[in-house]
């Protein structure tokens, strides 16, 4: 998870108090447990030879996960002289990774420096890279140097605790990705572990426990920054109000723009919309830009982290489907009091059932009684839905709708292993995530949903769907019969159906010069494996699931955007999606907006720009309902009657103007 950068009279009251790391055992041997939701999903084993290491690091997501092995020569520093590493990635595609002599090579990128002081972050790392790279910018004389390919890292100390009478300190690296990354180390400045809500790596033996002592530990050092950063983020506007003159106003409701509007907010409320006025209020001259109610994002899995790129991105509304329960609850409380930058966020609890691909989730149901525990824990808690996973028996799917809906939850998910969408659909689904499950309907034989080949099979078959067969036909009926609505989720197929090793995914194309260098680089890592001579397949597939998705506008079926994947700027490129399958730009930006709002009944409150609704709104440089990408152009958002410059949050996460 995305951790805040650390204040600076911490920073300096942590350079003063770097401990010196005792001498290592010449020859050792650390092993690590690697948990992902519910289960133990993985494990890391590093062989140390003096300077040499040799470090083994897999897991299991649900049959994806690497398998890697790594060799790392280190000079006296820990600075890496030499790297080896082969394996699978994440999505089972083979690699092969060297650095030597300043050269680095693999699948996705290669290149030279002759900086020798830089660390060379490799393109498939495992965690105990986190921990060798920590140890060289501690013994480094100011804490920071240069990384490879590009970029810069820093250390700082938060603090230290004790795990099973084993002293340990927690320091951030910041330079890794949009805000610093958490590790804790032993006496010795080895890794010790990596932990988080959604998944943590520990020392063998620790365990579940400890893993979530240092969670809580860091989460409160982390807190009081990020706390800080808001305030200093978050302008509260004169008068506790503020007056939008010479706004472009669009309305979801008819779909048109008014030129020269004004707006007129008082507190977190719309006061007044096309006349009105507060002397003693904000005044913020729009000069022609377009005023839009603020975004939904209606597929995310967040954390505290994320919610400054999810804000930045105008995304003032957001739906969690699945979570740990404690920590959403504990930052939905943090975006809603504004004590953190983020939006509103709607809960959803992530049910999945035991089996070798159980999601990471810790609410596992394998009977009604399991279910009804679920119902009661999540239920006073505010959770407006549950979400079926791969893995639920599909005998308890109406008995879960049936108990959700009695408690007005709303029901939605994967296709569990067993079942198609039309069962889902009859079983009581109101949604399914995901467009590979609705293809999946008409692939009788792909039995077996729990692992890639509910990936791998659409990718390879997809593009033979006819849209015009009477089966597709009668499966469209079925979804308005029922009034399902769908989270097609399209940009995270583009990136697994078109993205290819050294190439940048057409998913970030448009913002990845933007982004931080490390950052940057994981958007050349590829998608699925592709099979020699299936290429235009892959492709020609994700065509067609664009097509699938026209084809459900057309005929009435709801559309929500989600993005499932990088947060904020992957919603633009959902949108622009939807405008590439056909469906008008004006239509796309009220599934956006006010079509979210009423699947999640706010729209009462949200959704559109209207007198007496909430003041979540944001100002685009642009019109994109005539031009969908000038989405990206947004230069102020208000969320809550508080007011963000998106440049300055932009700054603070490390993106470029």
């Amino acid at each position: 998870m995305k951790l805040r950068a650390i204040p600076v009279v911490l920073l300096a009251f942590a350079c003063s108090q770097t401990p010196q790391p005792k001498s290592a055992p010449a020859e050792a041997a650390r092993r690590y447990d690697y948990f992902l939701g519910a289960g133990g999903q993985g494990t890391q084993v590093v062989t140390v030879n003096g300077h040499d290491r040799h470090v083994h690091f897999e897991y299991n997501d649900r049959g994806r996960g690497p398998n890697l092995d790594s060799d790392i020569e280190l000079d006296d520093r820990s600075v890496p002289l030499t790297l080896a590493a082969k394996g699978k990635d994440y999505f089972k595609n083979n690699i092969s990774e060297s650095f030597a002599n300043g050269t680095w090579r693999s699948e996705s990128e290669n290149g030279h420096s002759d900086d020798r002081n830089a660390i060379y972050v490799s393109f498939n790392s495992t965690p105990e890279e986190q921990g060798i790279i920590a140890k060289a910018l501690l013994a480094s004389p100011k804490h920071t140097l240069p990384l490879l390919p590009a970029g810069e890292a820093s250390i700082h100390r938060l603090g230290d605790a004790t795990v099973n009478s084993q002293h340990v300190t927690c320091y951030t690296i910041t330079g890794l990705d949009f805000t610093p990354t958490p590790v804790w180390l032993d006496d010795h400045n080895e890794l010790f572990a990596s932990v988080s809500p959604w998944a943590s790596l520990i020392r063998e033996g620790a365990g579940r426990e400890s893993a979530q002592q240092l969670i809580e530990k860091q989460r409160g050092w982390i807190d009081a920054d990020a706390i800080a950063r808001a305030a200093q983020l978050t302008h509260h506007p004169k008068g506790n109000a503020i007056v939008i003159t010479n706004a472009r106003l669009f309305d979801p409701h008819t779909l048109t723009t008014t030129p020269n509007t004004t707006i007129v907010i008082r507190g977190n409320r719309i006061e007044s919309v096309g006349e009105g006025d507060i002397a003693d209020a904000e005044h913020i001259d729009a000069h022609g830009r377009t005023v839009l109610p603020g975004l939904w994002d209606m597929h995310v899995h967040t954390s505290d982290e994320e919610g400054m790129l999810l804000i930045a991105s105008g995304i003032t509304s957001a739906r969690d489907l699945g979570n740990d329960v404690d920590a959403i609850v504990a930052t939905r409380k943090k975006f809603d009091d504004n004590t953190l930058v983020g939006p509103r966020l709607v809960l959803a609890a992530l049910i999945d059932g035991t089996s070798p691909f159980t999601g990471p989730t810790k609410l596992i149901v394998n009977s009604e009684d399991d279910f009804r525990k679920v119902l009661d824990r999540v239920a006073p808690l505010g959770f407006a839905q549950t979400k079926i996973y791969s893995s639920i028996k599909p005998e308890l799917v109406p008995f879960i709708a049936r108990e959700s809906h009695a408690r007005g939850l709303r029901v939605s998910g994967h296709i569990p292993s067993g079942m198609f969408a039309d069962d889902a659909v009859r079983a009581g689904y109101d949604e399914i995530q995901h467009a590979n499950f609705l293809f999946l309907n008409f692939m009788r034989d792909v039995t077996e949903t729990r692992n890639p080949q509910r990936f791998i099979a659409v990718a390879q078959r997809g593009a033979d769907l006819d849209l015009d067969s009477p089966e597709v036909r009668s499966f469209v009926a079925l979804l308005k019969e029922h009034k399902t609505v769908s989270d097609p989720t399209l940009a995270v197929f583009e990136n697994m159906f078109t993205a290819r090793k050294g190439t940048v995914s057409p998913t970030y194309a448009a913002i990845a010069d933007r982004l931080p260098a490390q950052v940057r680089r994981g958007f050349l890592g590829g998608g699925l494996p592709v099979p020699e001579g299936m290429d235009q397949r892959y492709r020609d597939a994700h065509a067609k699931m664009l097509a699938f998705v026209k084809l459900l506008h057309d005929n009435g079926i709801t559309i929500v955007a989600g993005t499932d994947a990088l947060a904020g700027f992957t919603l633009h490129r959902e949108l622009e999606l939807y405008v590439k399958a056909g469906i008008p730009a004006p239509e796309v930006l009220r599934i956006a907006t006010l079509g979210a709002a009423t699947v999640m009944h706010r729209d009462d409150r949200a959704g559109s720009v209207e007198k007496g609704k909430l003041a979540d709104l944001i100002l685009v440089d642009g019109d994109p309902t005539t031009n969908i990408s000038d989405i990206r152009k947004i230069t102020t958002v208000i969320k809550d009657g508080l007011v963000f410059d998106v440049a300055e949050l932009d700054r603070e996460i490390g993106v470029k103007p």
